[in-house]
C-alpha cells in the first residue's frame, strides 16, 4: 500500500485530501507546513508527497527543492494560483506534476495513481509506449519488427521522456539530464534531438507523440 504525504497549512484541505485518498486505499501522514514535512520524512515512508505551495515557515518551493534533493519520489504541487510561469518554475524545482485548486478529488487521485506507476518504470528494464519498446540494458528500441540503436543523446532523451510520460520536462531540466553540467550549446540542441527522434518514429506508427508545450518545454504522450 502507497504511502502518501499530504502537505498544506489549511486543515480543511489536509482532512479531504487524506480522507478521499484513505477511501481509494492509500495510506496517509499530513504535514501543515514544509518544515512539519520534512521532518516527518526522517520517520515515515514516503511514496508520494503532495504538496502546497503557499504555506508559512517554509513554502511549497523551499520544499520541494529538498525533498528533491534526499529522495528520489514523485512530487505534485497544489496551488491556487495557475499562470504558466508558476508551473514552469514548479517544473524546474522537480516537480512531477501541478493540480489547481479548486481541484476534483478523482482528478488527484488519478493523477497519484499515474505518477507512482511512472516511477515504477523508472526502475524497470524496458518499458512499452505505444508501438516502441524501449529496452534500459541494451539502450536499443524495438519498432516495426527491429531493434534500433540510437545516438546516445537521442537515446536518453526518449528514455527520460517515456519514463515519466506524459510529465513535462522543461529544456534546462532535458539539457541537465541528458547532456550534464559540462554542455556548452544551447537550448536549440533539444529541439533538433526531437526533431530526429519525431523523424525515426513517426506518430502514424509510433503511435507516441512529441509535444512541445508552449512556454513549458516537451512530454511524450501516446495517442489512443
Amino acid at each position: 500500500m502507497s504511502s502518501i504525504l499530504i502537505v498544506d497549512d489549511d486543515p480543511d484541505i489536509r482532512e479531504l485530501v487524506g480522507h478521499f485518498l484513505q477511501a481509494q486505499g492509500f495510506q496517509t501522514v499530513r504535514a501543515a507546513n514544509g518544515r512539519e514535512a520534512l521532518a516527518l520524512l526522517q520517520s515515515q515512508a514516503v511514496d508520494l508527497a503532495v504538496i502546497d505551495i503557499m504555506m508559512p515557515v517554509m513554502d511549497g518551493w523551499q520544499l520541494c527543492r529538498e525533498i528533491k534533493r534526499l529522495r528520489d519520489m514523485p512530487v505534485l504541487m497544489l496551488t491556487a494560483m495557475g499562470e504558466t510561469s508558476r508551473k514552469l518554475r514548479g517544473f524546474e524545482l522537480g516537480a512531477d506534476d501541478y493540480l489547481v485548486k479548486p481541484f476534483d478529488p478523482p482528478e488527484l487521485g488519478a493523477r497519484i495513481k499515474a505518477l507512482l506507476k511512472r516511477y515504477r518504470i523508472l526502475a524497470a528494464d524496458h518499458l512499452e509506449l505505444g508501438a516502441l519498446v524501449i529496452n534500459r540494458q541494451s539502450a536499443t528500441v524495438s519498432f516495426q519488427g527491429r531493434e534500433h540503436s540510437l545516438p546516445r543523446r537521442e537515446y536518453e532523451l526518449l528514455w527520460t521522456l517515456a519514463a515519466r510520460s506524459p510529465a513535462i520536462f522543461t529544456r534546462d531540466q532535458l539539457i541537465q539530464t541528458v547532456w550534464g553540467d559540462d554542455f556548452e550549446g544551447n537550448e536549440r540542441t533539444v529541439d533538433v534531438h526531437i526533431n530526429r527522434l519525431r523523424d525515426r518514429f513517426p506518430e502514424a506508427d509510433s503511435h507516441v507523440r512529441f509535444v512541445a508545450v508552449r512556454g513549458l518545454g516537451y512530454r511524450l504522450e501516446v495517442l489512443p
